[in-house]
């Protein structure tokens, strides 16, 4: 490609499709029993298994940015290659990392006038924002400059759905995203919420269903109900917490509803699922609207 991809961890990218695009992946790093790990790191595999086994034994995790001066290191040393860069970065409706990363290459640019440099608030996470970094990185195999990729990512990020739920709501209440009261409620009636990424990168419960099963055939009900055409063409990103046979139940129902063929299975990294727990699943495809 004419100019490197940055990206950040919480775009939950398969390593194939990393070194495929030659993508580079600044980390974002959790914490537990006071060591810090980070959520990935380029030749390093991370048990991810192992990982939401701690947070069911009920260890407390904790999570926080990219390592300011690890990310300079990489991105001056981009730009002083003769690089140009583009950042597409986490939703700051979920995280400080796009600003964090926004104001750095900013004072890089200006370092580096020769260099073009931008950036990308997806105002999204996980697998779509991990979609859109492989749509951007295609278009850029593909021969497209930087200039054309960054005014395709401004113009249809908020096209990128984002379907959710989860399995266990008590975590959704320690990341304060519901009341304790709703938490417990729903665990007692076996409700599970259906939430998606709102146009903000917000994550928003839109509807409650009983049942894990139920829960999983409604986000694929939503794709059905949005998704742009013609879907059975559309690369589709599936994302988990340690749960990959629902991973597989929800794939099998994509392919058979729209005939789709190209779908990507990963785990949530420890950074998002530290807050949404074990047992989260997400949905990712292009829709007309979020």
């Amino acid at each position: 490609m004419a100019f490197e991809i940055v990206t950040d961890s919480s775009s939950n990218l398969i390593e194939d499709l990393i070194d495929e695009f030659g993508l580079h992946i600044l980390p974002l790093s959790f914490m537990v029993d006071g060591e810090q790990y980070h959520s990935y790191l380029k030749g390093e595999h991370t048990d991810l298994a192992q990982f939401y086994a701690m947070m069911r034994e009920g260890k407390v995790i904790t999570t926080s940015l990219p390592n300011m001066a690890e990310s300079e290191e990489l991105l001056r040393g981009l730009l002083t290659a003769g690089k140009d860069v583009l950042y597409i970065g986490f939703s700051s409706g979920l995280s400080g990392t796009f600003q964090e990363i926004d104001l750095l290459l900013g004072q890089l640019a200006q370092e580096f006038p020769e260099r073009t440099v931008l950036t990308v608030d997806t105002l999204a996470a996980s697998g779509g924002e991990g979609l859109l970094v492989w749509y951007a990185a295609t278009l850029a195999r593909d021969g497209a400059s930087i200039e054309e990729v960054h005014r395709w990512l401004e113009d249809n990020k908020l096209k990128l759905a984002h379907w959710f739920t989860v399995d266990d709501l008590m975590f959704l209440f320690r990341g304060g995203r519901v009341s304790k009261t709703s938490a417990w409620a729903g665990t007692l009636l076996n409700i599970k919420p259906v939430m998606h990424v709102d146009d903000e990168g917000h994550l928003i419960p839109l509807e409650k269903v009983r049942g894990r099963k139920k829960s999983l055939r409604a986000l694929v009900d939503h794709m059905e109900a949005t998704a742009d055409a013609p879907v059975a063409e559309q690369t589709v990103f599936i994302t988990h917490g340690d749960c990959r046979e629902d991973a597989e139940y929800v794939a099998d129902l994509v392919r058979e509803r729209f005939g789709v063929t190209d779908i990507v299975i990963n785990y949530v990294d420890p950074v998002i699922g530290a807050h949404s727990g074990p047992g989260t699943m997400a949905l990712f495809f292009l829709a007309d609207h979020r």
